[in-house]
């Protein structure tokens, strides 16, 4: 312990020489209320403009740091409110119209663009706030930045707000407005009030971004090197309600081979979803009868590891203003519906005459709630509720003829309660619950956390931790796992050219979260540290570059405790002058312990050391055609096993409106050693060999700001092979097993076509016509190559969705005055 100690000390002393300098006072605008009307065409020729207070003499956030920008390309922008929002117009220089990077790339679709964007901090806590982008062609962005690492913190693109833009292209540069009401943004209820404020521009030519107020990288926080916005008055948080109800059609269409199941089947849909500001700060969200048809395919894929794969959530309820719910890593929202931990199994009811009518793959989602928002005083607020219906599937006897039903999943009731207290200094506290409860005499569970981040007044250290329990009730929960533990707890320096990061996790082996979590390892306690170096002048061969080491240990607390496994690695990455990035790794294992891959608890395989490199690039994607490369090389000691792995893509950028990109996957892995069954009590591994390719195909094409279509191929093949099997003995090793008479090979392939079509025919209101193309085909026929299998998939039977969706918006206040104007017309 006194070495440890002795250690944090030197540690800390010599990276005090690093400390950022005392960083100058914000810039301050004053408040300025209009009462003459501006008309949102990105034009700037409304009278009201004249009056306003400037925004000007921008700084270089990259890659220059510090340096004024160019009074050729400078930027001139302009606030404004009323009783109604917030104004915000400008001008963005150019020397000529050609230097100004477009891109049609779709709401939130960022593209290849030039962009200015404005960020609210409108409770001045300098932790989280809210941003509007627009680009010269008048497509919008909008996120909420919430605490996290380095400069960009949590932005969470997903979170829509209904707002008006404009922009106009001209010889010497572009111009923009921007209307955003007071319904499209959170604030207190104070008389006077004073706001946390920035401007960014980014020019992608050059990738070049300035900022108002002057940020410096090597200071953690974008809120905390913010300006301020002074004295706005009399605003007064308007009355929140917005309606998005919904009608959708389906037709599908699957080749069933049976006369009692139809080939086509179709279905009407209603719902809608609902926005209610309860107050000034908090909102209510609900889904009813909701419609996540036509969210885009799993990326599916063969899983050889004993863990659950994690899958992208896609549904638009589950990813929008989620960040409270994700910020303490309990909530894994595919749980709700798509991915639930399932009480009972298809298999534990069938018996040897009994065929599978019909098995659902999803739980279906009632309806969803949730209510967010913070207080003046910095409290966050979260809770999300959930309630997803009874699964049954149907069995057949098939000498009896008689049909049964059987329960697969119970109705079901999710909930996560967050309490987030923002404190000074970027710092925070906050408690997170979930829980699950299902009806009938099925377990419940509950895991509770208490975590905190600390950093000092500058900024620069932070002490965290997390502390959570897990709790499993009802008749039916497992004894042994009725109550677990777990915590971290780290410290660091965030800011400077030099930070580092200690830490360490708990989690002892009767921890469970996965009920409304995702967790794959308990039972352990792991060690991590970091130390990274960055230089962000630019020199005459990089704008910047970054250099970091790290370091992995991790150790099995009981049955058996033991050693685990160790990583060891230091990878460097930064731009060149040519706008390219590169990046490199190289990194050491040592022999581990593997206690999952043998699926039996208490049972381990010794594995393999191995050591591996990795580089990668990407060209300047400003342009109309840019590559990106990454190539990986792993070599193990067991077996004299390789693994390689290469991932390319490609995108062409014909114009504005078209896009055609192609990315390409490669990992042959040759002598693996895995898993392979079981034969009686005896866990059997195998020798094989892994071919995974994964073959990806994007085309979009905008009609205008809009308007586009985004078709999206995918094919996924992948073969394992199996040369020679073993038994897995107590002490961990292998030994031959000539007798094993199964066949562990398997042969996939996944095939998905996504075609969307989107209509922004209002503020808020989308039609969407989609089709989705399915085909799976899976065999233990291991002979056959690439192209082999590519087109046996093409010959399978595939499933085509057909689907209509409208989804119009409603404002009340915009309601209220338009029928306003229509009693005095």
């Amino acid at each position: 312990m006194k070495y440890k100690t002795n250690l944090l000390s030197i540690v800390a002393a010599c990276s005090c020489l690093f400390v950022t300098a005392q960083t100058a006072p914000p810039l301050e605008l004053p408040a300025f209320r209009t009462t003459q009307p501006i008309k949102i065409d990105g034009l700037l020729n409304d009278s009201a403009w004249k009056t306003a207070p400037a925004m000007k003499n921008l700084i270089e956030f990259r890659p220059n740091v510090g340096t004024r920008e160019p009074f050729e390309t400078r930027t001139e922008t302009y606030l404004l409110y009323n009783d109604e929002g917030i104004y915000f117009g400008g001008f963005c220089y150019e020397r000529t119209r050609d230097s100004i990077a477009t891109e049609l790339a779709g709401r939130d679709g960022f593209g290849t663009n030039d962009y200015i964007g404005i960020i609210f901090d409108t409770y001045y806590d300098k932790i989280n706030g809210f941003e509007y982008f627009v680009t010269p062609l008048n497509e919008q962005w909008d996120s909420k930045m919430s605490p996290g690492d380095g400069n960009n913190g949590g932005e969470d693109f997903s979170w829509n707000a209904v707002w008006e833009s404009g922009a106009v292209i001209h010889d010497n540069g572009w111009s923009f407005e921007m209307f955003i009401p007071f319904s499209a943004i959170r604030f207190s209820k104070k008389e006077v009030q004073n706001w946390g404020l920035n401007i960014t521009r980014r020019r992608r030519k050059t990738e070049q971004q300035y900022t108002w107020n002057p940020v410096n990288p090597n200071v953690n926080g974008f809120l905390t090197q913010e300006g301020i916005w002074t004295g706005i008055t009399n605003i007064k948080p308007p009355l929140r309600l917005q309606f998005s109800p919904y009608f959708s059609t389906y037709a599908n269409h699957f080749p069933s081979g049976s006369k009692e199941i139809k080939n086509w089947n179709s279905s009407v849909n209603g719902g809608m979803d609902m926005k209610l500001g309860i107050n000034q700060a908090f909102t209510l969200d609900a889904t009813v009868v909701p419609d996540f048809g036509q969210v885009q395919s799993d990326n599916r894929v063969l899983n050889l590891t004993p863990f659950e794969v994690r899958y992208q959530e896609n549904r638009p309820f589950f990813t929008e203003g989620t960040e409270l719910f994700n910020k303490s890593g309990l909530f894994y929202p595919r749980r709700i519906g798509i991915d639930p931990i399932l009480v009972h199994s298809v298999d534990e009811y069938m018996n040897g005459h009994d065929r599978i009518l019909r098995n659902p793959v999803e739980s279906k989602l009632i309806n969803a709630t949730k209510i967010s928002g913070r207080t003046a005083k910095g409290l966050g607020i979260g809770l999300l509720n959930a309630v997803t219906n009874t699964r049954y599937a149907s069995l057949e006897d098939t000498l009896l003829k008689s049909a049964r039903q059987v329960l697969i999943d119970p109705l079901t009731n999710y909930n996560v309660m967050v309490l987030d207290q923002s404190l000074k200094n970027n710092s925070s506290i906050t408690f997170t619950n979930t829980n699950v409860w299902r009806s009938g005499g099925e377990y419940d569970a509950n895991v509770s956390m208490a975590q905190f981040s600390l950093y000092d007044k500058k900024n620069t250290w932070n002490v965290s931790g997390k502390l959570g329990m897990s709790l499993l009730t009802g008749a039916l929960a497992d004894k042994n796992f009725r109550r677990g533990y777990g915590h971290s707890f780290s410290f660091g320096k965030s800011s400077g050219r030099f930070t580092f990061n200690i830490k360490q996790d708990l989690i002892d082996r009767k921890f469970r979260g996965n009920d409304l979590g995702y967790f794959t390892t308990t039972n352990l306690i792991d060690h991590y540290a970091y130390a990274g170096y960055n230089w962000i002048k630019p020199t005459r061969w990089y704008n910047r570059m970054y250099l970091n080491f790290n370091f992995y240990h991790s150790w099995r607390l009981v049955n058996p405790a033991g050693f685990q496994g160790m990583n060891i690695n230091a990878n460097v990455n930064g731009q060149l002058k040519n706008l390219w990035y590169v990046g490199a790794m190289a990194g050491y294992e040592p022999k581990s312990n593997n206690y999952y891959e043998p699926r039996v608890e208490g049972r381990y395989f010794r594995g393999w050391s191995n050591y591996f490199l990795s580089g990668w690039f990407e060209t300047n994607n400003a342009k109309k055609y840019s590559f990106f490369a990454n190539l990986m090389f792993i070599d193990r000691s067991l077996f004299n096993s390789k693994r390689y792995s290469v991932e390319t893509q490609n995108r062409y950028r014909f114009n504005n409106k078209l896009t055609i990109s192609h990315s390409l996957s490669l990992n042959p892995q040759k002598r693996n050693t895995g898993y392979a069954g079981r034969e009686g009590s005896a866990i059997i591994f195998g020798r094989r060999d892994i071919d995974a390719v994964e073959n990806l195909l994007s085309v979009k094409y905008s009609f205008n700001s809009k308007m586009n279509i985004n078709t999206r191929v995918r094919h996924y093949w992948s073969q394992v092979h199996y040369d020679s099997y073993y038994t897995l003995e107590e002490d961990g090793s292998l030994a031959p097993n000539n007798s094993f008479s199964g066949n562990a090979d398997y042969n996939i392939n996944f095939f998905n076509i996504d075609m969307v079509y989107t209509w922004q025919f209002a503020p808020g209101s989308f039609l969407n016509v989609v089709w989705k193309n399915a085909a799976i085909s899976g065999n233990q026929d291991v002979t056959g190559n690439y192209f082999k299998n590519i087109g046996q998939t093409m010959r399978e039977d595939d499933n085509n969705n057909f689907s209509l969706k409208v989804i119009y918006f409603l404002d009340y206040l915009t309601l209220r005055k338009q029928m306003r104007k229509k009693n005095t017309d």
